[in-house]
């Protein structure tokens, strides 16, 4: 067993840096200070490893504490501008729930307590209990003023007053457990995907959501689910590997891809024009990656910007 790092101060660690790791440190106080206020665990343990030659812990001839600041702070930037569309796409998601489950069930809370009112088969039920359970506990509640004011006054929290407490976890949970009358009032609502992969987009936003929520590194996360084979996909000639595409279904551009068929296009173009600005002014800071590396890390194929080139069905 490898024994325990040791304990060292910002200026130890400075040291150690540019005597054992030849990292290029012009202006030691400015490392010092940043190690203090990111750490040095996420700073360079979690964006080293592109700085590094192949199959050693070396680092790349010059390369510089800065370059690695520099990846650290494309990666925050990153997060800040997809987290702005996820929630753009939450909220929607949360609104159409809201608006169609009421719809069909009714504005009682007793509507969306009751079991019956779920696609309950064998593979649903336990998420329904589970649901159920936090749904339960949200009406029950203290912590907001406006579901203390439905309580009092009118004893019943509709669905479009819970909702607002329910994380993009739950309300994708709720979508994947609801009636199939539902889910295709919401994907008819939506435009051009069906109940099965608006629930595979679902599944793999509310995974990157968490890591945006939560300031890990996102240009190289990919989650164990996956979204579907798309038209999109084989329109861009996306690359094979074993009857799987390599790049859009776990990764970052699956984001991308989702991006493209949930959000209005002015909004996407929005998206995208600053996206494309984020990955030129990164490519344009680090001179030890390539962009090809780095778009290779964040799942994005080399010709990622003709994604709106194409009709999505």
């Amino acid at each position: 067993m490898a024994s325990q790092k040791k304990f060292s101060t910002f200026s130890e660690q400075v040291e150690w840096l540019q005597s054992e790791k030849k990292l290029v440190i012009d202006d030691k106080k400015r490392a010092e200070d940043i190690l203090q206020r990111i750490g040095y665990f996420s700073l360079i343990g979690g964006y080293k490893y592109l700085f590094r030659v192949p199959l050693t812990k070396k680092y790349k001839e010059n390369t510089s504490f800065e370059e690695i600041y520099s990846l650290y702070l494309f990666d925050g930037e990153l997060r800040e501008l997809f987290f702005k569309y996820l929630l753009q796409i939450e909220r929607h998601l949360r609104s159409l729930i809201s608006y169609y489950f009421s719809e069909l069930y009714g504005e009682s809370q007793s509507a969306y307590l009751n079991i019956d009112n779920f696609n309950d088969n064998g593979r649903n039920h336990k998420t329904i209990l589970r649901l159920i359970s936090t749904l339960t506990r949200a009406v029950k509640t203290t912590d907001y003023d406006y579901i203390n004011y439905y309580r009092k006054t009118y004893d019943n929290i509709p669905l479009w007053v819970l909702s607002n407490v329910l994380t993009f976890g739950n309300l994708s949970k709720m979508y994947q457990v609801s009636s199939q009358s539902l889910q295709s009032r919401i994907c008819k609502n939506i435009g051009t995907v069906n109940r099965r992969q608006m629930e595979q987009f679902l599944s793999v936003l509310t995974k990157f959501r968490n890591v945006c929520a939560h300031g890990e590194r996102l240009f190289t996360y990919r989650t164990i689910d996956a979204i579907a084979d798309l038209p999109i996909h084989r329109k861009m000639s996306i690359s094979l590997k074993g009857g799987q595409y390599v790049f859009g279904k776990r990764d970052l551009f699956a984001v991308v891809i989702a991006f493209r068929y949930l959000l209005l296009p002015k909004d996407f173009m929005t998206f995208k024009k600053k996206l494309t600005w984020q990955i030129e002014h990164i490519s344009d800071s680090v001179i030890h990656i390539s962009k090809t590396e780095l778009l290779e890390q964040m799942g994005f194929p080399h010709n990622w910007r003709n994604i709106t080139r194409y009709h999505l069905n």
